[in-house]
């Protein structure tokens, strides 16, 4: 059931990275986040109810939610017209828990390649708080990029995999090609770092004029 939902968590990372690339109007994205977040929020709920209270069926859940709630707060960010700062700071929570379930995937879970992804994740929404908390603009090009590469790579590709059942036949294989696309996509950064608004914000910067000095002070 899980592996579904990742499927969708590809969709929406897919739009919502171009949207961030200007491609799709961000109206146009808030229903599939709605649908997805409720999705990624029911199925965690189920998984947890129906575990028999088994630990690691538990834990493997509970990070469903993060995304969840993530998108529900997009899609409501987006219908509503709302300051993204709020989002940007519980991406930053999001991409904390998300090293911590890397390591959990490595060591406890014995699943390398989620561990990978988990910390794809940890560094997409680490750039979704760069972006929206702390409003580095010139950062929202590359994030578009990263997400529509999580989209696919870490979420569509693995569930397939999952679905057909053979993605634990190819664990480390998988953490091999994905640390390699990880890589790869973040050594992309100057080519998609907006050099536009930098521009822009370098030249606000010269402009301003020098504080005076009081008289008195000039002594």
């Amino acid at each position: 059931m899980a592996s579904v939902g990742l499927l969708y968590v590809g969709a929406v990372l897919i739009v919502n990275g171009l949207m961030l690339l200007g491609r799709v109007d961000a109206r146009a994205a808030a229903p599939l986040n709605f649908f997805v977040g409720g999705l990624q929020v029911f199925t965690p709920t189920y998984l947890i109810v129906t575990s028999g209270g088994d630990p690691d069926v538990v834990l493997g859940a509970s990070g469903l939610y993060l995304f969840g709630f993530t998108y529900l707060y997009v899609g409501l960010n987006l219908t509503r017209g709302l300051d993204g700062t709020g989002l940007g700071w519980f991406s930053a929570f999001v991409a904390g828990c998300a090293v911590v379930y890397a390591g959990l995937n490595f060591g406890r879970l014995d699943d390398p390649a989620f561990g990978v992804i988990w910390l794809y994740w940890a560094v997409l929404w680490a750039l979704f708080f760069l972006v929206l908390g702390l409003k580095r603009e010139e950062l929202t090009r590359f994030t578009g990029l990263v997400a529509v590469v999580a989209g696919v790579v870490t979420c569509a590709v693995p569930a397939f995999l999952l679905m057909t059942g053979v993605w634990a036949e190819n664990v480390t294989t998988a953490a091999i090609v994905l640390a390699v696309v990880l890589l790869l996509s973040l050594a992309l950064f100057p080519a998609f770092r907006d050099r536009r608004t930098t521009q822009l914000h370098d030249n606000v910067a010269e402009e301003q004029p020098a504080p005076s000095v009081p008289a008195h002070r000039r002594r």
